[in-house]
């Protein structure tokens, strides 16, 4: 969650290490029709960016890339996810959509 980040510092504190990144396995941009940005809150660090990454990119058909410094994520898909899958994956992650899903 959040806020015990908040109070336990940084998400990699505490021991926990670096968090490893997902590679997803097609990487070829034209196999991905669908594109969306989302907006998320709450990412201080790589650790969170890589976190948020992963959770997107577990999602069948996803290859997301996150940005700390626009708080941005540019998701890709080969078929279009509604919204809420989205958002739901990162609140899994422990983080929050903050604003609607951009169609790019």
């Amino acid at each position: 969650d959040y806020l015990r980040r908040l109070a336990g510092g940084c998400c990699g504190g505490g021991g926990g290490g670096s968090v490893k990144k997902r590679r997803v396995s097609d990487r070829d941009p034209s196999h991905y029709p669908y594109i969306t940005r989302l907006t998320i809150e709450g990412m201080t660090c790589q650790n969170c960016v890589r976190r948020v990454e992963n959770a997107l990119n577990e999602l069948d058909g996803a290859w997301a890339t996150v940005d700390l410094k626009s708080a941005q994520a540019t998701v890709r898909m080969k078929e279009a996810l509604p919204p809420q899958v989205l958002a739901a994956a990162v609140r899994k992650a422990g983080y929050r959509v903050k604003t609607a899903p951009i169609s790019l």
